[in-house]
């Protein structure tokens, strides 16, 4: 049973949520085919990070609780995890951003890209030995720069806000992975290459490391409905 952690971890964060996309009032299916491209898109880049830092040794999976199958160098859930964690984050930003006004939020933008590029960049500069902290932080960097002062979005306010929101799940999820409730853990870090500082079991940079990949889905999904727009625009009979 225990070889089935990591897949039920999977299940369980994308199911519920799956279920309600098709609810009348939210129908989050008819952007299934955009979160999708957008969801693969990022996951490349993460899922070769993901891989050299196992190669490597910065971290590693206990393969007690997986279930074997590996997709370059990494346990099949793992990679899976690069969709239904979106998923879940994704179908929450868009649900709340439905029904509930939050673009207050927005009015926060350059002092929450100010605040994370400076704590960022200290990071890297003070702790570039350590390469969990310093990839982590050089990419949360370079999304804020490019989303704020290149692609001009506005909602990084709206985005933070849900991401808090969303911590609710992060630590269940994450705490779990990093062995809050189990014999050991499923997710393993080199102490050398992390700050050593953690929310209960979770390195903080794991929280810096999910707000990052949650921007770029969030930025190419909403790319990618608006190109569905356009097209249906385009070709709408008049």
């Amino acid at each position: 049973m225990m070889h089935y952690t990591y897949i039920l971890i999977d299940f369980l964060t994308v199911v519920v949520c799956f279920a309600f996309s098709f609810h009348p009032k939210i129908r989050f299916d008819k952007h299934f085919l955009a979160f999708l491209k957008a969801s693969v898109l990022v996951a490349v880049p993460f899922i070769i990070w993901d891989a050299l830092f196992t190669k490597f040794g910065i971290w590693w999976f206990n393969t007690d609780y997986t279930l074997g199958l590996t997709i370059f160098g990494l346990p099949i859930e793992e990679v899976l995890f690069f969709i239904c964690i979106p998923f879940a984050c994704v179908f929450t930003f868009f649900c709340l951003d439905k029904f509930f006004k939050l673009d207050w939020a927005n009015a926060f933008n350059n002092t929450i890209v100010f605040v994370g590029v400076i704590v960022c960049v200290l990071s890297a500069l003070l702790f570039y030995d350590k390469m969990y902290t310093f990839v982590t932080a050089v990419a949360a960097t370079l999304v804020l720069v490019y989303l704020h002062f290149i692609a001009n979005v506005e909602w990084i306010g709206k985005a933070s806000l849900v991401y808090l929101i969303l911590m609710l799940g992060f630590f269940p999820v994450n705490g779990i992975l990093t062995g809050s409730g189990l014999p050991s853990a499923v997710v393993n870090y080199n102490p050398n290459e992390f700050l050593v500082i953690r929310m209960f079991t979770i390195p903080i940079e794991d929280a810096v490391y999910g707000y990052t990949q949650f921007l770029l889905v969030l930025y190419f999904f909403k790319m990618f409905q608006k190109e569905k727009v356009s097209f249906k625009s385009k070709y709408a009979i008049k």
